[in-house]
């Protein structure tokens, strides 16, 4: 892991010189952060970065991602301060993920003070909405057949678990897929999920095997309760800009 960190900050470096740009937070997305990589898996980085304030101030508006690098090991990509401020007002959950990995690369206080408040802005109903759309989405597209990608399964798993720990709970679910299996779960599936974590482990990517016909049904149940659930939830996003506009300013102009 050490040699993929210096690979990356030099990276970092490069962004920030080459786009004049500060990067204020940088961490592993994807499989990686989630903890179930396949040997073959690349490395996500994704970063939150500032520009200057002229920059903002210009009548010409800037892109605001920046897409550094995709190859077979790395894949490096960024979001503006301000994007980022946007989707914390719609309780992005991609965003909240990036904010709570388990691998940072790089952070600063700055991002510690801003995350510190933007997290007030999380809904438990629209993650929650994500996180099923995401299950129902990939369970019809790659887990119908007789022989399906076992990575798959973590694609509809996973979401289905932060669903049911946002409702548990009331808050941004762990990153770790770990984490979200201490959860009580109906008898027998924690024991498939282990077996099939196993064998994700020490297959690459592009592995397949025979469907699981209890993951199957045990998703198709959880797919109708987090549906009506998610129906029957009241709207509980944080509807003012105050907080995340004063955010951007005191960032903009370096006010602590």
């Amino acid at each position: 892991m050490q040699g993929i960190t210096n690979i990356v900050e030099e990276k970092l470096k490069e962004i920030e010189k080459k786009e004049n740009v500060k990067i204020l937070h940088a961490v592993e997305s994807g499989s990686r952060a989630w903890g179930f990589a396949s040997p073959d898996s690349d490395y996500d980085v994704r970063f939150i970065y500032r520009r200057k304030k002229e920059d903002y101030l210009s009548l010409k508006e800037k892109r605001d991602v920046i897409e550094w690098q995709l190859d077979e090991t790395l894949d490096i990509n960024g979001w503006d301060l301000k994007k980022a401020l946007q989707h914390f007002h719609k309780s992005n959950a991609t965003l909240f993920e990036w904010s709570n990995s388990p691998i940072v690369y790089r952070t600063t206080e700055e991002w510690k003070r801003i995350y510190g408040v933007a997290k007030n802005y999380f809904s438990c109903k629209s993650t929650m909405y994500h996180y099923y759309g995401t299950a129902n989405g990939n369970f019809l597209e790659y887990l119908q057949e007789d022989e399906v990608k076992y990575k798959k399964y973590f694609y509809v798993i996973r979401p289905l678990l932060a669903c049911r720990y946002i409702r548990d709970y009331q808050c941004s679910p762990p990153v770790l897929f770990s984490e979200l299996l201490k959860q009580n779960l109906p008898d027998g599936i924690s024991e498939e999920i282990d077996k099939l974590l196993a064998i994700k482990l020490n297959t690459p990517e592009i592995g397949k095997g025979r469907r699981i016909d209890a993951l199957n049904d045990y998703i198709k149940e959880e797919l109708t309760t987090y549906k009506d659930y998610i129906s029957s939830m009241e709207d509980d996003r944080k509807a003012d800009w105050d907080e995340l506009d004063q955010l951007f300013l005191d960032s903009i102009f370096h006010i602590k």
